[in-house]
């Protein structure tokens, strides 16, 4: 085929008395293994009905692209993937986001992951089609435009079914991803932890099983690209029996990862510390945040998803008190579901949290409904009812005149700052100190030494400090639950109010 540059090679069955179960087979070069050679992509078999929907001129074209760039030794990567976008708006839209709201962000994610976006299109439909979401029409004019503008992705603003991108990769004969696709893309770039991979993997695994026998016209995705980074990327040939296998045997790691979370959360409820999530839409701002109030350098960057892995710091209060301040996962509408399972274990941190400061930023148009969008996502981790102090970011863009800052100013349970720019902080800090239930006393206890068995009780309930062994009996110094002080009245002989 590649000696006398053939296009493709294809096998015709046909049956004479029944036309109808005629089948087709075909192959392509794709590209050349670790050892120079030639890898074919085989497809069918193909009944004589699909033949109508494939776009072949965009398949071979794909073709020729990746064995292009194999031939030169180069990588997919160094090339952004030029991409359209599309969006089908049906049904009554009672949603808070409008389909073009929804279409800018994906046009942000796509760009994020890497991507050259090079048109947008809406498609209007009482329902989406079963076979191919926006209709055969549609589908034949996108295939059009990415012949004539040499498109190598399209990337659709709903989740399809693994029937919907079969079908949509034969009939426009490029890859295509949906939004949770692609959202799983960009975590696969972000994580940097082992456990962040290990949720990225899983994620990425679970999203593949059931389209694992839909992937045979996924061209581009044996040359890499946007939708198959990170760990969780899988090859065509990978039956599910493996796929299943892995799956388990993650799960089993990310449970060993979540006991020690457990472990780490029962030593700070011990020891009486309070904790604080920072939970908000992706891009709030909540890692800037982090870093101000305390004096940390994590990774920071004006971008979606610019950190993954969750972040803890110790935060010292007005009142000399200390508490733990955890920077979670940023958030965004339609949050996959793989995502939020994989991630269980990272945003259990907001269960166990004593408050929540919602960081939002307000100079985004649409900040109402990204703020929604997270109390959507808390209520499904089951947080909706833990304290939450909502702080509206980025005040210093808002402009002068909009009257905005006045109006936020006013709500209730919220704080105006700027983090960038360090203002209202010393408000947001006396804001949570006020907020953060006393959850522990500290007192100086004298047991007598005819009740010494007493004493190794306090380990048990409490966090001993100090004990000094004087003449009336043992002197210690312990911190306690402040609902548990009731069962020591009678040796206190000194206690302050302290976390």
């Amino acid at each position: 085929m590649r000696n006398h540059k053939y296009d493709l090679m294809a096998a015709i069955g046909v049956n004479d008395e029944k036309p109808e179960e005629s089948v087709l087979n075909f192959a392509i070069i794709t590209g050349r293994d670790d050892h120079g050679q030639y890898i074919v992509q085989e497809y069918g078999i193909l009944k004589p009905e699909v033949l109508e929907t494939l776009f072949l001129p965009n398949i071979i074209s794909s073709a020729e692209k990746l064995l292009a760039l194999s031939d030169d030794g180069q990588k997919l990567e160094q090339h952004p993937e030029r991409a359209m976008l599309v969006s089908l708006e049906y049904g009554k839209q009672d949603r808070l986001w409008t389909s073009e709201d929804s279409l800018e962000e994906l046009r942000q994610l796509a760009e994020t992951a890497g991507a050259e976006v090079k048109a947008k299109f809406l498609q209007k439909r009482p329902k989406p089609d079963p076979g191919f979401f926006i209709g055969r029409g549609k589908v034949r004019d996108l295939a059009l435009y990415a012949q004539q503008e040499d498109i190598d992705l399209c990337v659709f603003d709903e989740e399809l079914s693994p029937a919907q991108q079969r079908n949509l990769e034969q009939a426009l004969g490029i890859k295509v991803l949906d939004r949770t696709a692609l959202i799983l893309d960009i975590f696969a770039q972000r994580a940097r932890t082992n456990e962040g991979k290990l949720q990225v993997e899983l994620a990425q695994l679970q999203y593949t099983l059931p389209r694992i026998m839909g992937q045979g016209l996924s061209l581009s995705r044996l040359g890499g690209g946007i939708g198959t980074r990170g760990p969780g990327e899988t090859k065509l040939e990978t039956d599910r029996r493996v796929i299943r296998d892995r799956i388990a045997y993650i799960k089993g790691c990310i449970d060993k990862v979540q006991n020690v979370r457990k472990l780490h959360r029962s030593r700070r409820n011990k020891n009486q510390i309070p904790s604080v999530s920072l939970v908000g839409y992706t891009n709030a701002g909540k890692s800037t945040l982090l870093n101000v109030l305390t004096d940390s350098d994590v990774y920071e960057k004006d971008q979606l998803f610019a950190t993954l892995d969750p972040t803890t710091r110790q935060l010292e209060l007005p009142d000399n008190r200390q508490a733990i301040l955890t920077d979670t996962v940023g958030f965004i509408q339609r949050l996959p579901h793989q995502l939020i399972a994989a991630f269980k274990s990272t945003l259990e941190e907001t269960l166990d949290a004593d408050l929540l400061v919602h960081v939002i930023d307000v100079s985004h148009p649409l900040y109402k409904e990204q703020s929604e969008a997270v109390h959507q996502v808390l209520q499904e981790v089951g947080a909706q009812d833990k304290p939450v102090l909502s702080v509206f970011n980025k005040i210093d863009k808002l402009p002068s005149d909009s009257g905005l800052l006045v109006q936020l100013e006013n709500i209730p349970e919220s704080v105006c700052i700027s983090a960038k720019k360090h203002i209202g902080l010393d408000v947001l800090l006396a804001e949570i100190t006020a907020r953060l239930k006393l959850k522990s006393i500290e007192v100086i206890l004298l047991i007598p030494y005819s009740e010494s068995g007493i004493a190794a009780k306090l380990f048990e309930s409490g966090t001993v400090l100090s004990q000094d062994y004087e003449g009336e009996g043992i002197k210690t110094r312990v911190r306690i639950q402040a609902d548990d002080v009731h069962r020591w009245e009678k040796y206190i002989v000194e206690g302050d109010m302290q976390s």
